[in-house]
């Protein structure tokens, strides 16, 4: 917040658009829907639109971090078995 950071605060209950999923994620909405489509992360339809439990997008956005770290961490291994001064 003092680097002029916005926090938002909200229920992991809590009920979100596809739009404010997406802006949480730091996504566009349409790769969002791609991924609610594939089955990465749960909804529910209310008529036409979708509705994503806020809980279900922290545990993918936790999921996903940790796969990066984990990639990261066998190229760090992979560099430094190669040399590579990293």
């Amino acid at each position: 917040m003092a680097n002029g950071n916005s926090v938002t605060v909200l229920p992991v209950q809590a009920e979100l658009t596809t739009q404010e999923a997406a802006e949480l994620l730091n996504i566009s909405r349409p790769y969002l829907v791609q991924i609610l489509e594939e089955g990465k992360i749960p909804f529910r339809k209310v008529g036409t639109k979708r509705r994503i439990l806020a809980k279900d997008i922290f545990d993918f956005r936790e999921k996903v971090e940790a796969e990066r770290f984990c990639v990261l961490e066998k190229l760090a291994n992979e560099a430094q078995k190669l040399g590579m001064g990293y």
